[in-house]
Formats: C-alpha cells, sequence, structure tokens
C-alpha cells in the first residue's frame, strides 16, 4: 500500500479549510495551521456566499446554465487578464466542490432565487439568478470548545442573520419572524460567513483536523524543485514541519503597505479584512522562486470611516446602500463620476482614474451625498440607523446644496448643477450619464419595493437637510500572488511547477483577472482552487476533465 502523503495547510478562511477536507478525502494525513488566535479569516466576516456557476442547485431552482455560457461571460470581462483554461478550471471544478461539500460534510448551500450575476447582461451573465449561493445558519453548539474560536465579523452586527435574511434576498422583503430569530438565538445558531465556516469547522473536526493556532510560516523548505518542509514559528519556538505538500491559503496583503506601494494600480488606503493579511505566503513563494500574476488588482470595496464604538475596525462597507434612490457621488470637482449602483468592485476602477493635468487621482476624495427624503424612507445604513432616525453627528449636514459644499470644500455651484441635472433625470425616468438604474444588479440592490424598473436605483435630491458621507477606496482583499496551473500548483519563474507547493485564496494569482462575476465571486474561487489543491497534493487530482465529464 503506498504511503499516504502529509499534506500542510496554511490558513482557516473558506480556502484552506476546503482544502483541508479535500486532502483529507482524497487519503492524505493534513495539518492545519493558522497565524491569529482565532479561526475563520475574512470569509468569517463576509456575507458567506460563493458564486458557482452551472451548479447542481440551479436546476432545482428552475435556472438553465451551462459550462460554456459561464465560460462565456468570465472571458466577455476579461480584458485581457484572465487565462481561459484558469476559467474553465474554475467553472469545471466549481460543481464538484459544491457537490462534495454538500454530500460529506455538515455544509449545505441554498439559491438565492432571481439574485442577477453582477454583469448580468453581459454575454453568458445570468439576469434569473442560481450561481450565488449562501449558507443556511448553523449552530456553533455543534462546534464544542471550537465555538467561541471563530472570529465575529465586524461587519454583520447580527450573526443570526445571513443574506437569504435581507431585501438582497428576496424579492419582496418580509423581516424574519421574532420567534424565529428567538429559536436562532437558543440553538446559538450564526448565518453569513460564520455559517460557512462553522460548518467547514465542523468537517475539518469530524476528519480529526484541529487547527493550531497562533502559528505563523515563515518559509518553505524548497529542495531540487520539490517542497519538504515549512517553518512555522509558535508562542514556544520556532518548529520546521516536514510534509509532502504546503497549501498556502494565507489571505493577501492588503495590510502590508510596502507590498500595496509595489504592485497594486491605484490607492487602497482602507482594507476591511482581518489585519493578520500582510502577504506571508506572496513573501514565501517569492523567496522560492515563484511566478507571480495579477498583482495589480484587489477585491476593491467603497468604504466609509466610522467611529470604532459603532464598527470595532472604524471602517464600514459602502455597498448596497448606494443603490438606493435619492443618492449621488460627487467628487471634489462636484461631479457624478460613474453609475453609483455599479458592483463595488467595479468602483474601484473609478477611484483610480486620473486627472493627467494635475497629476492627481480625479474622484479621490469623493462622498455619498443623500437627503432627508432617503433618511426618511431607509435610514442611515452606513450603522443600520432605522428608517426616519436621523444620521449621527458625526455625518455632514446642512440645509442646502450651497452650504453642504461649503462644508465639504467643493464648489457649491457645480453641485447645485449636478444635482438638478440628476434631478432632472429622474423625472424622465432614465440616467443618461451613467445608466444607474438599467442593469439587473442595480435595480436588485436597489429599493426591493421598486424592483424590476430604473425606479429601483433613480430617485431625486429635494428634500433638506441635505447630507454627505466621504467614501474611500477600500479592499476585501488583494487578488494577485503565485502563478498556478489548473490544479493551483504553484508555477516557478519558468512555468514550472514547484512540486508540492500550492495555492489558493487570495494568496493567488485569481484566475478571475479584474472582474468579479457575481455575490460569492471572491470566496468562490479560492475555495474551488482549495478543492483542486487538496485533491491534488493528496495524489488524486480532480482535473482535467474529459469531454463526457465537461458535458455531464
Amino acid at each position: 500500500m503506498p504511503r499516504k502523503r502529509t499534506v500542510t495547510v496554511l490558513g482557516t478562511g473558506g480556502s484552506g479549510l476546503t482544502a483541508a477536507i479535500a486532502a483529507h478525502d482524497a487519503g492524505a494525513n493534513v495539518q492545519l495551521f493558522e497565524k491569529a488566535d482565532l479561526v475563520g479569516g475574512t470569509t468569517a466576516w463576509s456575507g458567506g456566499m460563493v458564486w458557482i456557476p452551472n451548479n447542481h442547485l440551479e436546476a432545482a431552482a428552475g435556472v438553465a446554465d451551462s459550462r460554456d455560457e459561464a465560460i462565456t461571460y468570465l472571458m466577455s470581462m476579461s480584458h485581457g487578464l484572465i487565462e481561459q483554461h484558469m476559467a474553465e478550471a474554475f467553472v469545471d471544478a466549481g460543481p464538484l466542490m459544491v457537490r462534495h461539500l454538500c454530500d460529506h460534510t455538515p455544509v449545505e448551500f441554498r439559491t438565492i432565487a432571481d439574485f442577477p450575476d453582477y454583469h448580468a447582461e453581459f454575454p453568458g451573465g445570468k439576469t434569473g439568478g442560481g450561481r450565488s449561493l449562501d449558507t443556511p445558519p448553523f449552530s456553533f453548539e455543534a462546534l464544542g470548545d471550537w465555538e467561541h474560536r471563530v472570529t465575529p465579523s465586524p461587519y454583520y452586527p447580527d450573526p443570526r442573520l445571513s443574506i437569504y435574511d435581507t431585501p438582497l434576498g428576496q424579492a419582496l422583503p418580509t423581516p424574519v419572524p421574532e420567534e424565529e430569530l428567538a429559536r436562532r438565538s437558543r440553538n446559538r445558531e450564526r448565518a453569513s460567513g460564520q455559517a460557512l465556516i462553522g460548518r467547514l469547522l465542523r468537517g475539518c473536526l469530524d476528519r480529526g483536523i484541529e487547527p493550531q493556532t497562533n502559528a505563523r510560516a515563515t518559509e518553505l523548505i524548497v529542495r531540487s524543485g520539490r517542497v519538504h518542509a515549512v517553518v512555522i514559528e509558535f508562542a514556544d519556538g520556532t518548529r520546521q514541519i516536514d510534509c509532502d505538500a504546503v497549501i498556502l491559503a494565507t489571505g493577501g496583503f492588503e495590510w502590508d503597505e510596502s507590498l500595496k506601494r509595489a504592485f497594486l494600480r491605484g490607492p487602497m488606503t482602507h482594507p476591511v479584512s482581518i489585519e493578520t493579511n500582510t502577504g506571508d505566503g506572496l513573501k514565501m513563494a517569492m523567496r522560492v522562486g515563484a511566478m507571480l500574476g495579477n498583482m495589480r488588482e484587489a477585491w476593491w470595496m467603497p468604504v466609509a470611516e466610522v467611529p470604532r464604538e459603532e464598527v470595532s475596525t472604524g471602517v464600514n462597507l459602502i455597498a448596497g446602500i448606494r443603490s438606493l434612490p435619492r443618492c449621488i457621488m460627487v467628487n471634489r470637482s462636484g461631479k457624478r463620476f460613474t453609475n453609483e449602483s455599479a458592483n463595488y468592485n467595479a468602483i474601484g476602477a473609478a477611484f483610480h482614474d486620473q486627472d493627467v493635468s494635475a497629476f492627481d487621482y480625479a474622484n479621490l476624495p469623493c462622498w455619498m451625498i443623500f437627503d432627508q427624503g432617503y433618511v426618511e424612507r431607509y435610514g442611515f445604513p452606513v450603522t443600520s440607523g432605522a428608517p426616519g432616525v436621523p444620521p449621527p453627528q458625526w455625518v455632514a449636514r446642512a440645509p442646502t446644496l450651497a452650504a453642504l459644499a461649503d462644508r465639504l470644500g467643493i464648489d457649491g455651484a457645480a453641485l447645485d448643477a449636478t444635482v438638478a441635472r440628476w434631478n432632472a433625470q429622474v423625472a424622465a425616468g432614465r440616467d443618461t450619464d451613467f445608466r444607474r438604474g438599467e442593469a439587473a444588479h442595480d435595480q436588485w440592490w436597489g429599493d426591493a419595493m421598486q424592483r424590476g424598473g430604473p425606479g429601483a436605483a433613480l430617485g431625486p435630491l429635494d428634500e433638506a437637510p441635505f447630507f454627505a458621507v466621504e467614501l474611500k477606496s477600500g479592499a476585501l482583499g488583494t487578488k494577485g500572488g503565485p502563478k498556478t496551473d489548473i490544479n493551483a500548483n504553484v508555477l516557478n519563474v519558468d512555468g514550472e511547477p514547484i512540486v508540492g507547493l500550492y495555492a489558493a485564496g487570495n494568496v493567488m494569482a485569481s484566475p478571475m483577472g479584474m472582474t468579479y462575476g457575481g455575490a460569492g465571486g471572491t470566496i468562490a474561487p479560492g475555495m474551488v482552487f482549495g478543492f483542486l489543491a487538496g485533491r491534488h497534493a493528496a495524489g488524486k487530482p480532480v482535473l482535467p476533465l474529459d469531454a463526457a465529464e465537461q458535458n455531464a
């Protein structure tokens, strides 16, 4: 009988936990290490969705999908940055990963009816949903001693609620009944990214794979092009961990200022991930000769600075609230500069637009401007304020647009003209400048009571007082790192595999290039390539599929 391979997985986000399960189920002995004291990574802070085209749950939801449509969709957004063989690997392995986890672990997925792709009008896109999956709430009581060792999310203050329970997950939003919330509390259930991590962690524990925390990997031992060990710092000293393979799932480099300065295409001043994402995996891979790819890109996210007593990180995500009527975004010239309802990753490109004459970024700083009508209808969603409740005192406000402009230090006449033009476009029912409200994404993420038409995103700014929140260039994480082959095996600078070295998640050169397919588009490729890495490292690769398997 051949000797079992020993696989060392570094990181306990969605990518690392999936890799550990896949490697174990393919016959390997698995060791799992985490740099932080708590497990879960940025996945635990997220909405917990995965974007998996052609998954087996789509058919049950009445959605028709195919391999060819999914590949066409991704490549239509490539801008020359997506390698087709990597897109094909993601599309081929994604359904296999979902099926394996559903069949062999506590992980469950469900489709969100009608949730569109982020660029659904592109060739192969889906306006009717099916590709974005979320995870039902999970009882953390099932984790035993690990119940309180998953990092809590600062961005989802009520851990009992999932995307499924919000207006984003419902055609017509209805609040979760109090008795259901009470039941979840009694059962110690958590939702969103907490549920996804909880289920994956339980899957690891069921296999005897217990994470070792406070364990930072610092060096790979490679001889003759093959990994032999990894050096890890523990609280009581440094040890060399011998193994046949190492899977890097250590996250991005967004908390390392020198790496951001060296690689990113534009400013990213406010990351919203866990602070342990300092590029450890990237540095280790570089030291052993890995080829790098997609280094200029990140999973961009507009954010706002908020008091730490309201959100512990001092920042909050500005995603769906930009899509609601009665708000716009303006730059320091007092002008709109983009479709405010566009998906958060796409907004990053607008932040990086350069004014070559001024040798400055044209759209930073910028502000989200909204009126009292917005507050009456939607509250202040930056900090979960209820409809009608005034925004907190740290939010800029003024009785007139001119006074608001004066307070922000922007041209009052330009802001007046911008709002007047916007109000006229709203009255006409069409944004002729940036086409806001036309895309399925805009309409889904806007006012759910007006879903299905441009009114979900369009609304005038005409009720005083007026408010403003400055937006910053943030990111969920970086998406560049060592290049891999279709099985997540890291390649050296000559394009040859470094035997036994794998990468998955934000530490790897993302197969998504600069784009974002749909809700869950960050976590999904990490988990898919974690699955591929685990299987290949254990000696039972999933890819390539033959023609019959591709068409199954």
